[in-house]
Parts: C-alpha cells; structure tokens; sequence
C-alpha cells in the first residue's frame, strides 16, 4: 500500500501538469480615430462600442482609446475594464463604462495628427496584462498614419498573438484617383501586424460584427 501512494505521489504532478491553463476570458481594445474630419464618424465607434458592452461577458476586459497626435498615452484611454465575474456586478460596471463613453463622445475635439501605431503599441499592452486567451484591437479609422515632427514609429510592432480588425476603412480622395493607395495602405499594415506575431484583417461590413465576435 505505501508503495501505491508512493507511486501515487509521484504522478500527480504529471498528471495534473497536463490541466488546461489557458485563459478562456476575452480582452478587446477599441481604437477610435479623432484626427481631423473623421470625428464626423464617432457616432459609429459609439455604436461599435455599444456592441461591445452588450456582447463581452463577465470576466472579460475592454479598453476604449482614441487615437490622436501622440497616441501612445495613458491619457488616451478613455475607460478600461475587467467586468466582475458576477453578472448583477457586471451589469453595473457596463452603465458607468457607456456614460463615460457618451460624455467622451459629446466633448472630443480633432487632433492634428494620426499615431496609429502609438495607439496600437498601448493597446497590446493593456491586452497582455489582461492574461486573456483572446485579444482583439478594433482600429477605427482610415488607416492612413500621419505623424507629428519628431514622433518615431518606422520599428517592428510586437502584437503578442493579437488580432486586429480594422473597421470602417474608408477611400480617401488620393484613393479614388488611384485605387492601389488604397490597397497598399492596408497591405503595408498587414504586414507590420503579421511579422510583429498577429493577425489582420478589414471589416467595412459593421454588420459583419456580430459574426465576428462570436468566432
């Protein structure tokens, strides 16, 4: 009998070390653009953010942030959570989190400039400290970056297993002129996601959203 507990013992840790410890929780950073004349589009994040809160689950994390001339700043989150994991709790902490998202709505002013990649590097951040299994950074904006004198972002993004979703991708006036603008914007940003370790992807279909969170 000692022998079997012995022996016993010395499998537990086996045996126990094979438990699945990955993280089933989802982290989801939305970014908004307020450069310039595409403020005139934040109803639309609004409503993306909306959906958020109405899908995301106890125990899941959301940040909303908006991009601007230096958007790699805490003062740039406009509201981060990990909703508690009881739902009544829950509950509460979504009505606060959709009033701050509403006053920030009513009150932003443009900015004069576009730190996409700023944005993004504090969102991966924030989604790595989170722990989640699944990370998501919603990129609302053209996509199209333009930096501030003196702002350095031409280095390899580390996106950490993240995946980004740009939404809402419109055409700008060089794009109509010449398409492949267009379609080399979003590949050059393709590639800087998927060497850093992510995923890519454009969502102009908003509709396309609710599939999309249920994968």
């Amino acid at each position: 009998m000692k022998r079997l507990i012995f022996g016993l013992l010395l499998a537990a840790p086996l045996v126990f070390g094979c438990a699945d410890s990955t993280s089933h929780s989802r982290a989801v950073v939305l970014l908004i653009d307020t450069s310039g004349t595409y403020t005139g589009e934040i109803q639309k994040a609004q409503a993306i953010a909306n959906y958020l809160l109405a899908t995301l689950q106890p125990g899941d994390s959301l940040a909303i942030a908006r991009i601007d001339t230096g958007s790699f700043s805490e003062k740039d989150i406009i509201q981060k959570i990990t909703f508690d994991g009881r739902p009544s709790a829950s509950s509460q902490q979504k009505r606060a989190f959709k009033e701050k998202l509403d006053n920030f709505v009513k009150t932003v002013k443009p900015s004069g400039y576009t730190d996409i990649t700023g944005g993004m590097i504090q969102a991966v951040d924030y989604l790595t400290e989170t722990g989640a299994g699944k990370r998501t950074i919603f990129v609302f904006s053209d996509m199209e970056e333009e930096l501030a004198k003196g702002y350095v972002r031409d280095f390899p993004l580390e996106m950490n297993g993240c995946e980004v979703v740009a939404l809402n991708v419109p055409n700008l006036r060089k794009d109509i002129m010449d398409p492949r603008k267009y379609k080399n914007r979003l590949q050059e940003w393709e590639k800087r996601v998927v060497d850093g370790g992510g995923e890519f992807r454009v969502v102009n279909d908003l509709d396309r959203l609710e599939r999309l969170l249920g994968s």
